[in-house]
């Protein structure tokens, strides 16, 4: 009997990128995949552990699902991902209602495990060593067909002292640049015209197998294949920005002037506490060579606030500095006090009303900002990847350059009755911009 098994992937898009791993895997096993949980008989959760916001919503899925398993709806449940790895003696005692919670370490396993667990009728659990966990594997994407993520390292030797990603993810491992290559012309093939780069560091990529940060000799390579229009890089990491990789991302026309790093802060003094190098004066020296090498880059960034010690001054400092850089675009989160990370028993602890209050102060002016630079597109042509039809608006929607998926805006835009082609490239001349997302026309 072939079991239907359907998953619900949670937080990041490396850990969807390990599900569409997983969900091949079981289809390559002879199990068959369901696009809705809800419907399999057994429904897998790919959970996130990072942060307590997305340990909450891993819980809260979960328990959705076992109350479907309750109601006679799903047989079995199985955990998989950061949630399950990170506390691997508490899950089963804490959620009884699972079948099986299955180690990161263990996802190359995962075919064998749920067989185990459906012909015996017992809770099944596995956690071997990190470093056994698959680098990459056939995927079933989940994405639209004209992008996807491509996954090019694992695990993090960053240490940075709120951060329990090396406690679960381990030490950091990079793919070989042959079998980067080799999934991206076979995602090309498929139909995909955007790539995007991810890692916990991807700017950090290839240290550990060439010596050397090699992310820009690999995007070189990326760029030499043909049907691809644009490859895009998220999760930089400030320290590791050469001027090769700058000068390859101006050079290489395929490559999106569009670069992610989260800073994180601006203080030296919070940033030391992080486990972080660098100030004020020396990102802000960092924006503006970025600014200068790669002409019309878009820089994403994050920034915490609230982490333990952070005073007023420092808060202010962080203020300043975003206000002087003017992102293009921008997150920020509260402190998240997770156990066992360094940061976890500092002293001084921000209260989380104050924490709160200043991410919100950091974001509504970043809001403002955004709407600026918005208005000041007006006029201009964009190239722009349609991605839908918003039936209450009556347009279209897309994403220019500026935009990565999910975490970014749209560009809205009206077409005079033509039907785009989803997944093509149109020209549109930006008209205005409303909620930070832009609006246009299509261009003849």
């Amino acid at each position: 009997m072939a079991y239907k098994v359907g998953m619900v992937s949670l937080g990041c898009a490396k850990n969807q990128v390990d599900g569409e791993v997983l969900m091949a895997s079981l289809k390559n096993a002879g199990f068959e995949t369901v696009d809705d949980a809800a419907m399999a008989d057994i429904a897998i959760v790919n959970t996130c552990g990072f942060i307590e916001s997305a340990k909450k919503e891993s819980i809260e899925e979960i328990l959705e699902l076992a109350q479907l398993k309750k109601e006679g709806k799903i047989k079995k449940l199985v955990v998989t991902g950061c949630l399950g790895e990170r506390y691997q003696a508490e899950m089963h005692k804490e959620l009884p209602e699972l079948d099986a919670v299955i180690g990161i370490g263990a996802n190359g396993d995962i075919a064998r495990l749920l067989t185990q667990m459906m012909e015996e009728d017992q809770y099944v659990e596995s956690f071997p060593d990190k470093s056994k966990m698959p680098l990459c594997g056939e995927r079933v994407l989940t994405t639209p067909s004209y992008f996807a993520y491509v996954k090019i390292a694992e695990g993090c030797d960053n240490r940075c002292s709120y951060c329990a990603i090396p406690l679960i993810r381990g030490g950091y491992r990079s793919r070989t640049m042959e079998s980067i290559e080799e999934e991206c012309r076979a995602l090309v093939a498929d139909g995909a015209k955007e790539l995007i780069l991810i890692a916990q560091d991807t700017s950090r990529y290839g240290i550990d197998l060439y010596g050397e940060y090699s992310l820009a000799k690999l995007m070189r390579r990326l760029c030499a294949i043909e049907g691809l229009r644009w490859l895009r890089v998220l999760y930089c990491y400030p320290d590791s920005i050469t001027d090769e990789l700058l000068e390859t991302m101006a050079g290489e026309e395929k490559i999106v002037p569009y670069i992610d790093l989260p800073l994180q802060h601006a203080s030296g003094k919070v940033l030391r506490a992080m486990n972080r190098r660098g100030d004020r004066q020396s990102l802000t020296a960092l924006m503006e060579r970025i600014r200068e090498k790669v002409p019309g880059v878009v820089l994403r960034t994050t920034f915490i606030t609230g982490f333990p010690g952070e005073t007023e001054e420092d808060f202010t400092q962080l203020a300043e500095f975003a206000k002087d850089v003017q992102f293009e675009r921008m997150g920020c989160f509260a402190y998240s006090q997770e156990e066992d990370t360094p940061a976890a028993s500092l002293p001084d602890q921000v209260e989380e009303e104050v924490k709160e209050h200043r991410a919100e102060i950091l974001m509504d002016r970043q809001m403002a900002i955004m709407e600026a630079q918005g208005l000041e597109l007006v006029g201009q042509t964009l190239e722009v990847l349609v991605e839908g039809f918003d039936r209450y608006a009556e347009c279209w929607f897309g994403r220019s350059y500026r935009d990565a998926p999910d975490i970014d805006g749209k560009v809205f835009f009206t077409t005079e009755g033509k039907r785009p082609r989803l997944g093509s490239f149109v020209k549109v001349t930006v008209t205005g911009c409303m909620d930070c997302d832009l609006t246009g026309e299509l261009v003849e």
